[in-house]
């Protein structure tokens, strides 16, 4: 088996699908399977013009090109004219769901489009429950097609060891997107005494509504936005955080909660989408934007801080068991087996 894997995302400054991409084309190397990586650095994966030219005509011409039996288009968009049998990941439907703030044609090509698409592949993974029902109630495709794969969780989030700092480090990962409601945790910041934010992740416009917010609030000088950060310094804060929070009202999965579980760091998650299912039993809920409830959450962790990490590494090896790179490797490989067993037949 080969397969030719979408690996463009995984360019530069990528975010979670980059870490999906990388993190699934190592994993199905270990697993035995031939894996051609297609990318084009000429060619800026955050430029919507870039991201079509690749997506329609590189990609496809690429895949063609590479040997592979089949196409693993891991970015949730498609060439219209497929080279090969193909599998594509939906992350999720949040184009169709919550961006409707963003500019008309790329609501249009990563939304509507994209689901017009999405039952012409041979078969479509994703990425939780919930993107399944998501994608279930939105697009014509038979059950039977989609398959749910728990993203992986790289090794360096598994084996991190803790260093928790005597820094109240509230560290908030991800997009700096209004989705991601960082705004909650900004009123809840005057409440919570010694706490600082620490956002990393690329900026859009939101983040001048959250320095806004924050100033008017009087804690501006609590919150620290650092944009794209190494994956050295990412570590590092997961490893000394008070706790990891994940305010998100919309999320096809949740990285950022996944690694803090596997990394043994505490965790608190919105109560919407995906990530009441990602983090089960092992991590707090509080509601989106019930913001008292947020400051219960955090306070009760800063107030002891050794009982919510023992917490966290006490439930650590069940998250890392549920995210285990390996596991999510094997039943992909299951997926394109189906396919190409049924494109034989």
């Amino acid at each position: 088996m080969i397969v030719a894997l979408d690996m463009q995302l995984a360019l530069g400054t990528a975010t979670g699908i980059g870490e999906y991409a990388r993190g699934l084309a190592d994993a199905l190397r270990e697993c035995g399977v031939g894996v051609v990586e297609l990318d084009e650095p000429k060619l800026d994966p955050w430029r919507f013009d870039r991201r079509v030219v690749w997506d329609q005509f590189v990609l496809p011409r690429r895949a063609r090109r590479s040997g592979a039996s089949l196409l693993h288009c891991t970015a949730g968009t498609m060439p219209v004219r497929l080279p090969l049998p193909t599998v594509v990941t939906v992350h999720d439907v949040a184009w169709l769901r919550v961006q409707s703030h963003t500019r008309p044609y790329a609501r249009f090509y990563f939304g509507k489009m994209a689901l017009h698409r999405y039952p012409r592949a041979d078969a479509i993974a994703v990425d939780s429950e919930f993107s399944k029902r998501e994608l279930l109630e939105l697009a014509g495709v038979a059950p039977d097609r989609v398959h749910v794969v728990y993203p992986g969780v790289a090794q360096d989030f598994c084996s991190l060891r803790r260093r928790p700092s005597d820094e109240r480090i509230v560290l908030v990962p991800g997009t700096v997107e209004r989705r991601k409601n960082l705004e909650v945790l900004i009123r809840a910041l005057p409440h919570l005494p010694g706490a600082r934010i620490v956002s990393v992740g690329p900026f859009t416009a939101y983040r001048n509504e959250c320095l806004q917010l924050a100033q008017q609030t009087g804690v501006a000088e609590r919150i620290e936005f650092r944009g794209y950060v190494p994956r050295a310094e990412l570590l590092d804060l997961y490893a000394a955080c008070t706790a990891v929070a994940v305010p998100s009202r919309y999320e096809g999965f949740g990285y950022a909660a996944a690694q803090a579980l596997c990394a043994g760091t505490p965790v608190v998650v919105s109560d919407r989408a995906s990530l009441p299912e990602v983090a089960g039993e092992s991590a707090v809920i509080a509601a989106a934007d019930e913001e008292r409830q947020w400051i219960d959450a955090i306070a009760r962790i800063m107030s002891d801080p050794g009982s919510a990490n023992r917490h966290a590494e006490m439930q650590r090896d069940r998250s890392i068991a549920r995210f285990a790179w390996a596991a999510g490797a094997r039943k992909m490989i299951e997926v394109y087996s189906g396919v190409l067993g049924h494109s034989r037949s």
